[in-house]
């Protein structure tokens, strides 16, 4: 289908969902919820994308919601359209394909809740980040609260949450929330070189993985453990397991089917 506020792509294996509203920096909207909900699980569903890359058009990767948008809406509404965004985050968190956040600009917002989802983050060194929302009378309404704890710590993200600050991408790669930092024009090129580190491996593997990872962060640590030796069991009943084996007992390239 067609989309107008995001851009969706697919190229060698990888899957591009560009935010496309770069005249308000990419602020969500209720068009942005449901067509990202429909791509979402438009790549979900394509065995064929084995990563996928979110990036924004413009100087910004997301700035938030549109406040325009929302100073029209009653509080019921507000609700119903923030419920919106935390499903479409969920979802982005739980998909079967890791998902790249290329933060290209600012990060603000919803837009540092939408990375926050994701499962790896590059960014530009021109890319600022922040929870700004206490600076206007609310709170982080879409995962920040808890995501952000549970990546940087309670400590640090009590500072990003309750003083609204923004902070740059070297300081936000000190503190474990960002996983590379590049300079602005290497941006895309540094999120594809690690997606396709990504795509030369098992892919069922790979899902599996993910997978555990995701499930496992909200289970008791035995527990975890259990779910991940489930999916790692699953593994061994694979075609690609024995191509994986079979490759490295003779010293070659494995050609993983995803099966």
């Amino acid at each position: 289908m067609s989309y107008e506020t995001i851009l969706l792509e697919r190229k060698e294996g990888i899957g591009y969902l560009t935010l496309n509203r770069p005249k308000v920096f990419n602020a969500i909207n209720e068009q942005m919820i449901q067509e990202m909900r429909k791509a979402i699980g438009e790549l979900d569903r394509d065995l064929d994308i084995g990563v996928v890359i979110i990036t924004g058009a413009g100087r910004a990767f997301q700035s938030g919601a549109d406040i325009e948008e929302l100073s029209r809406m009653t509080a019921l509404q507000i609700l119903r359209w923030n419920q919106g965004v935390v499903e479409n985050f969920d979802a982005l968190e739980k998909m079967r394909p890791p998902v790249i956040a290329a933060i290209n600009g600012y990060a603000l917002g919803g837009g540092l809740e939408l990375a926050l989802a994701c499962t790896i983050r590059v960014v530009s060194e021109a890319a600022r980040m922040g929870l700004p929302e206490v600076k206007i009378g609310i709170l982080p309404g879409a995962g920040g609260t808890q995501r952000l704890p549970r990546l940087i710590g309670k400590g640090l993200a009590a500072e990003m949450i309750l003083t609204g600050e923004m902070i740059d991408a070297q300081e936000a790669y000190r503190v474990g929330l960002v996983n590379r930092v590049v300079p602005p024009e290497r941006l895309m090129a540094a999120a594809e070189e690690l997606a396709r580190k990504i795509l030369a491996n098992a892919p069922v593997a790979v899902a599996l993985a993910k997978d555990a990872i995701e499930v496992g962060k909200n289970l008791p640590l035995d527990g975890a453990i259990q779910y991940a030796q489930k999916n790692c069991v699953t593994c061994f009943s694979t075609e690609d397991m024995k191509e994986g084996t079979a490759a490295f007992l003779q010293k070659r390239d494995p050609q993983f089917k995803g099966r």
